[in-house]
């Protein structure tokens, strides 16, 4: 007995006909990148233009925050690390949040913009957000697996990446 329905995930060998399955699954992380790209780059300016954040102390500081996180968090050392100059981490978060929203929301060098934020998240999660009780509600540990799988499959629709891959195997093909 043979069933209409495919539950093989592979993607058909190139130049073949796509089902519309393999077609969508094309696109499955496109909303991923957009809502990470998107808020990323969001954070990093939102950083950037709060002129109370970029202070090592005062109300709504990057020095007066990681002081308070200090003592929770799993790696106290880094923590100590960003006191010892808290505006040039402030700095460093929010360019790597630019960096990583816009390579991620563009596709450029996808992947490694993706590890990027891995990192990022991860080490927000063990510092800033791992006091959270329950543990789920730190909204740093869902960004980190949010991060994992564009770190896993890149940007295969939409970005500069495919539109490079594309253009090298075309010129490959006119070498044949």
């Amino acid at each position: 007995m043979t069933h209409s329905f495919r539950t093989d995930t592979h993607a058909p060998y190139y130049g073949e006909e796509r089902s519309w399955r393999d077609s969508i699954s094309r696109y499955a992380l496109v909303p991923l990148r957009i809502f990470l790209g998107v808020t990323f780059i969001y954070a990093g300016l939102d950083k950037l233009t709060d002129s109370a954040f970029m202070k090592s102390s005062g109300s709504g500081s990057i020095g007066d925050m990681m002081r308070g996180v200090r003592d929770s968090s799993a790696i106290p050392a880094l923590v100590d690390l960003s006191l010892k100059n808290p505006v040039g981490f402030g700095y460093a978060i929010a360019f790597g949040e630019l960096a990583v929203g816009i390579g991620t929301l563009l596709g450029i060098l996808a992947r490694l913009a993706a590890l990027g934020g891995a990192l990022i998240s991860l080490s927000l999660w063990l510092t800033v957000s791992w006091s959270s009780d329950p543990y789920y509600y730190g909204n740093d540990l869902a960004y980190l697996m949010a991060w994992l799988p564009l770190v896993l499959a890149g940007a295969s629709v939409f970005s500069v990446d495919a539109a490079l891959r594309a253009r090298r195997r075309q010129r490959a093909g006119a070498y044949r």
